[in-house]
């Protein structure tokens, strides 16, 4: 290119000079001093004038020149300019042609010496050029194919593929008994629960309306080995189209399929295994705290494509980020996540920076807007399960436990923005990250009938509480991570504060629902490059929803609390206020490529079902191996 850029030179200094030169016809022989015209070219070409590197060696010639760039650019990159023996350049000086042509041919000299250089150059290098013309060829060749068939200028495809292997197995002295209506079964009771005259025997006259009976007592460890035992193989797919248009914004979709419904590993088993707050309106459906954070199932139909996010994201002013979306997470809205565990998720519940009830998994039309500055950040937004809905009002159903002329909401099919059954939550965080550690405190109000508040994260009762009421919800999260691999961990703690006030003619159990007072907590370590770089190991321990406190008052059912073995709505709290378990889970990460990472994992539950197992023993064991492709 320099070579190019010497040629064209040429001819412009050349014209440039060429007004300021004066003709030879315009000239009286007599004015013409040959031997100096010789000599000047002679000197010239010689060296005798002062070869310069820099404009700045001309004592005469200044910045504010009209010309100075010019020059500057003859002398300091070509190379072609001498000046006077005393420093001088005489730019003012008319020159003639003769001159003119000896410093053009001075500037065709160097212009010469480069050419001879280039020349030398390519022979020397001729085979090296050559592959590199092949390569050449070759890139515009597959840049061309692609430029065919690409699919999208703006957006690129990520995806996910985990398989999971596995299986529970739990145990305990825990004991129930199996209560059937007409062959169909209706619940299943803690055995403490049935007065001891009705055990193992039929007492068709249960409740007043419904012919009810009592079968026999069962070890609780052994039904729930019999309903959610057997090992099992699930999936997940999640495919993501991320798409910006001005290079600072995101459009996300997210597709993604599944298994994972009828599996302890997923949020919900057709299964009761003896649970009393695992029933909701007469439907069995068992929320296992052994749901893993990559589960998923679109309704009831296994291998389903769902859309599972579509948000757009982009910066308004200075620091100023606005999410909008028909199906968008809380998490999408957040400016800060404050938990660096894990890097492999296993477990739904330490996913949740310690806090389920204010970091919950709420997924629905939403809106929110951060800011940040520096480390600092705020963060605000509104998500709302079943905004898409138009049908404002709930449905009234009867109560089943609740005499029959008793009704409750049914929102199955209503909702909208900011409506009794809206299932919405609101969220407001602030928080600090530096290069190494990060805290944040957060406040959330859910609504009732928010069905995934703490589904999969928390014990049957604190599940239940969740949809009886309006929750609010508080959290406080950090987390701290080496600067180096090494034996010190990444440390990640969090703790949270959930208060539910009941609804209108919210009942649990029978009595009267009032309110209730729910907390959780978690600790995880991760260590990075174990035994092998880029393999990862790590551990969590913690507490899902656990009730700490419980008011319920009057009685809807004087019979069926008699038959539960409480007689007053104290006895009941005093029973079930104890709702806690502890969670435990250990991985280690095998990272085969950098696409495929491969993870064996063990968790321990103590209580799964909460305050079914006090003064008794009830634990679940689990071991998985997952397997996940990155593409």
């Amino acid at each position: 290119m320099k070579l190019f850029q010497r040629l064209l030179v040429a001819p412009a200094a050349l014209g440039l000079l060429a007004p300021a030169a004066v003709k030879a016809s315009e000239l009286h022989v007599s004015e013409l001093n040959l031997n100096g015209v010789s000599d000047y070219a002679a000197n010239f070409s010689d060296g005798s004038f002062e070869q310069v590197t820099s404009i700045t060696q001309f004592s005469d010639v200044y910045p504010t020149d009209w010309a100075y760039q010019a020059l500057s650019n003859l002398i300091e990159r070509y190379g072609c300019v001498a000046g006077y023996p005393n420093g001088t350049y005489r730019g003012n000086r008319a020159m003639t042609r003769y001159e003119a042509a000896a410093l053009l041919n001075a500037c065709l000299d160097r212009i010469t010496e480069v050419t001879d250089e280039l020349k030398r150059l390519i022979k020397e290098f001729e085979k090296e050029l050559a592959i590199l013309k092949g390569r050449v060829d070759g890139l515009e060749a597959r840049v061309g194919e692609l430029e065919a068939t690409q699919f999208s200028t703006t957006t690129k495809l990520k995806g996910q593929t985990t398989f999971v292997i596995g299986a529970n197995r739990y145990g305990g002295d825990a004991r129930n008994t199996q209560v059937v209506r007409e062959g169909e079964l209706l619940r299943g009771y803690p055995a403490e629960w049935i007065p001891k005259a009705w055990r193992n025997a039929s007492f068709p006259q249960f409740s007043p309306d419904d012919g009810v009976e009592v079968t026999r007592t069962r070890n609780s460890a052994g039904l729930a080995n019999a309903d959610l035992g057997a090992a099992v193989f699930n999936f997940d797919q999640q495919i993501d189209l991320l798409t910006s248009f001005t290079g600072k914004d995101l459009l996300r979709l997210q597709l993604r399929a599944g298994n994972f419904q009828n599996s302890t590993f997923g949020f919900s088993a057709e299964s009761g295994i003896g649970s009393p707050f695992a029933w909701v309106l007469d439907s069995p459906s068992y929320r296992t705290a052994s749901g893993l954070e990559i589960a998923f199932e679109e309704g009831v139909l296994a291998n389903t494509v769902k859309i599972d996010r579509l948000f757009y994201q982009f910066p308004v002013g200075h620091g100023f980020t606005v999410t909008a979306g028909g199906l968008a997470r809380q998490d999408d809205m957040l400016a800060l996540w404050p938990s660096a565990y894990p890097s492999d998720t296993i477990l739904d519940f330490f996913t949740y920076a310690g806090a389920p009830g204010t970091y919950n998994a709420n997924l629905g039309p939403g809106a929110g807007v951060w800011w940040q500055k520096g480390g600092f950040s705020i963060s605000a937004n509104y998500v709302s399960a079943n905004g898409g809905r138009s049908q404002p009002t709930a449905e009234r159903i009867p109560d089943p436990s609740r005499p029959r002329e008793r009704t409750v909401a049914d929102c199955s099919n209503a909702g909208g923005i900011a409506t009794s059954c809206s299932a919405s939550t609101g969220t407001v965080q602030i928080g600090y990250a530096a290069d190494a550690w990060a805290v944040a405190a957060a406040y959330n109000v859910s609504s009732q009938h928010l069905g995934n508040l703490y589904e999969g994260t928390a014990t049957p009762l604190a599940t239940t509480v969740g949809l009886l009421g309006n929750t609010q919800s508080l959290a406080l999260s950090a987390y701290w991570q080496p600067e180096q691999s090494g034996w010190a961990p990444s440390v990640s703690i969090g703790w949270g504060l959930n208060a539910t006030r009941g609804s209108k003619n919210a009942t649990l159990l029978g009595y009267d629902f009032e309110s209730a007072t729910t907390q959780s907590w978690s600790i995880g370590l991760e260590w990075n490059d174990v035994f092998l770089k880029g393999n990862n190991a790590g551990m969590a321990v913690g507490q899902m929803g656990f009730v700490t406190a419980l008011e319920l008052s009057g009685r809807r059912s004087a019979l069926l609390n008699t038959a539960r073995g409480f007689d007053t709505a104290a006895a009941t709290q005093r029973q079930l206020v104890r709702d806690g378990q502890y969670a435990w889970e250990w991985w280690y990460q095998f990272q085969v490529t950098d696409a495929i990472a491969v993870t064996p994992a063990v968790f321990y539950f103590s209580r799964p079902l909460g305050s079914l197992s006090q003064g008794v023993s009830f634990n679940q064991l689990g071991a998985l191996i997952k397997t996940s492709f990155r593409f």
